[in-house]
C-alpha cells in the first residue's frame, strides 16, 4: 500500500531566493497538487531524478529544464526591476 501523499505548506520567503528555497517551493506545489514525484516529472516531461535534483536544491539542473518545470506547475518567476547605477552590493 502506498504511503499517503501530505501536502506541504508553501514556504515563506524572507531574502534572496536560493535553490534550497525554490526547491521547496517546487515541492510544496508539486504536494498541494496531489502529485508523487514520479507522477509529476511524467506530467511535466522530465526525468523522476532530475525533479528530485531540483527539489533537494542540487545543481547540475539546466535552466530550460527548470523554467519548464516551474511553468508546468504554475509557479511563476519574477525579476524585480532595478534602477542602472544604483546603490548595489556589488562591487
Amino acid at each position: 500500500m502506498a504511503r499517503p501523499l501530505i501536502p506541504l505548506p508553501t514556504p515563506q520567503q524572507s531574502g534572496a531566493l536560493t535553490p534550497e528555497l525554490l526547491g521547496q517551493f517546487i515541492r510544496a506545489k508539486r504536494t498541494q497538487s496531489g502529485l508523487r514525484i514520479d507522477d509529476a516529472a511524467a506530467l511535466l516531461g522530465v526525468a523522476k531524478d532530475t525533479l528530485s535534483k531540483l527539489e533537494r536544491g542540487h545543481s547540475g539542473v539546466q535552466l530550460s529544464t527548470l523554467l519548464q518545470v516551474l511553468n508546468g506547475l504554475g509557479i511563476g518567476l519574477k525579476v524585480e526591476p532595478w534602477t542602472e547605477g544604483g546603490d548595489d552590493d556589488w562591487v
